[in-house]
């Protein structure tokens, strides 16, 4: 499938993945467990150069300590944005640590681009959207140029938008194919909350403070019990991603632009 069942030797220009491909990694996992098809995934290559994305945030020591557990040279993305609660830089660090991560990369926005459209590092107030393109679209899409496929830690229960989601998908910001996975699609808040039991894992210490959905920190509230885990996130915009999972982000780089490599 994909890159790996092409030749090296000879130029191609189809995608690295196509729909087909991701339905059938979708049917040959239906039923497998998380972390068998992880293990497949990653040693037998079947994704290509693949890197996990990660905002350290509320879940997101489960889908990391599955790939650790597997292979802690896999490379971690995190969107250092400028913004983030001072308590998930530490949160991110202690992971890193404590799971043995080897390959833990911290993307940046462009200086140029913060001097000229957020000099005053005041634009989430007036236009969340184009905070977010720039601290968080743009330097993820340059970075993961140089993947084919990319982990996320995306769940079905956290959001109505992302209830149907398949383990499986082509990334849509991405016109060469990329393939995006996420393995952690059909798991429950139930099942979390027993994984980080289960392993000892630390929480986010926000979590306890009423943050099930941490983002930065000026666009994420405390959300109250019963209420959309991630309803807390751009509370009172008519926005619910910060745009990394929506079809056409990050269109227009900046020449040369490459915060990770």
């Amino acid at each position: 499938m994909g890159e790996a069942a092409r030749r090296i030797d000879r130029i191609d220009t189809a995608p690295r993945f196509t729909a087909q491909d991701a339905e059938a990694l979708n049917a040959r996992f239906a039923g497998v467990g998380t972390q068998a098809m992880l293990a497949d995934l990653l040693r037998e290559g079947l994704a290509g150069q693949i890197a996990a994305v990660s905002s350290f945030g509320a879940e997101s020591a489960v889908l990391l300590h599955l790939l650790a557990s597997i292979d802690p040279a896999v490379p971690v993305l995190f969107l250092d944005t400028g913004k983030h609660f001072p308590e998930t830089l530490a949160y991110r660090d202690e992971l890193a640590r404590q799971l043995g991560l080897t390959n833990l990369i911290n993307l940046t926005p462009d200086p140029v681009l913060l001097a000229g459209r957020d000099e005053n590092g005041l634009r989430w107030s007036y236009d969340p959207d184009g905070c977010c393109e720039i601290r968080k679209v743009q330097p993820l899409a340059a970075a993961l140029a140089h993947y084919d496929a990319s982990f996320t830690g995306r769940k079905g229960f956290q959001s109505a938008t992302r209830a149907a989601l398949p383990r499986f998908e082509i990334d849509l910001t991405d016109s060469q194919g990329r393939l995006k996975v996420n393995p952690l699609v059909d798991w429950s808040a139930d099942q979390i909350d027993a994984y980080f039991t289960a392993t000892g894992l630390p929480a986010h210490p926000l979590v306890a403070q009423g943050y099930p959905s941490i983002g930065c920190m000026p666009c994420t509230t405390r959300v109250a019990p019963g209420e959309d885990p991630r309803s807390g996130r751009w509370k009172g915009w008519d926005k619910t991603e910060c745009g990394i999972h929506v079809d056409g982000a990050a269109s227009e780089l900046p020449p040369g632009y490459d915060p990770a490599f």
